[in-house]
């Protein structure tokens, strides 16, 4: 059952970057509601049924604001997905993930347990690990950035070497 009604004109398009190719969609308004990389649109195509129901966007050349945030971001300016404006479905609580997953800075991680705890809900450590992955925008709600307890790399909708490339391209210290 869709979390939310489609929003109107999605379109979708392909964004080289130096981390592989970024699978983006965003609405009539420029917000973006998917982010996720070649090779796992299936895993996309899922949540976005999932948070829209069936929907088939238009193939477009994606907002040069989008690309220009994006383009930035991978050439050293970390804050600037900052500026990139997101909609998502979504239930309440994963709303609620997706949204402090966006207060984690650049070059830092958090743990799962911290981030329950930061939202409030410090016993939904699996809840919100489930919402994390369920995220539809990553990279620009940095779902990267959550490790485990032990600071191990867990799991990444866009696999664990993506993740540890922008873990490192952050600055942060992984393995």
């Amino acid at each position: 059952m869709p979390t939310a009604t489609p929003p109107e004109g999605l379109a979708f398009d392909r964004i080289p970057t130096q981390a592989g190719e970024a699978l983006v969609m965003w609405d009539r308004d420029l917000r973006l509601r998917v982010f996720d990389w070649a090779g796992y649109e299936p895993r996309m195509r899922r949540l976005l049924e999932r948070h829209y129901g069936p929907t088939e966007p238009k193939s477009a050349p994606a907002p040069k604001s989008l690309k220009a945030a994006l383009s930035a971001y991978f050439a050293g300016d970390l804050t600037s997905l900052d500026t990139i404006e997101c909609a998502t479905g979504g239930t309440p609580f994963q709303r609620t993930v997706w949204t402090a997953l966006r207060d984690i800075p650049a070059g830092t991680t958090l743990s799962y347990g911290a981030l329950a705890r930061r939202i409030g809900k410090p016993a939904a450590v699996r809840a919100v690990g489930l919402a994390n992955g369920a995220n539809p925008i990553g990279l620009v709600v940095p779902c990267h950035r959550v490790i485990g307890a032990d600071g191990s790399l867990t799991g990444y909708g866009g696999g664990i070497e993506r993740k540890r490339w922008l873990l490192r391209h952050e600055g942060v210290s992984v393995q």
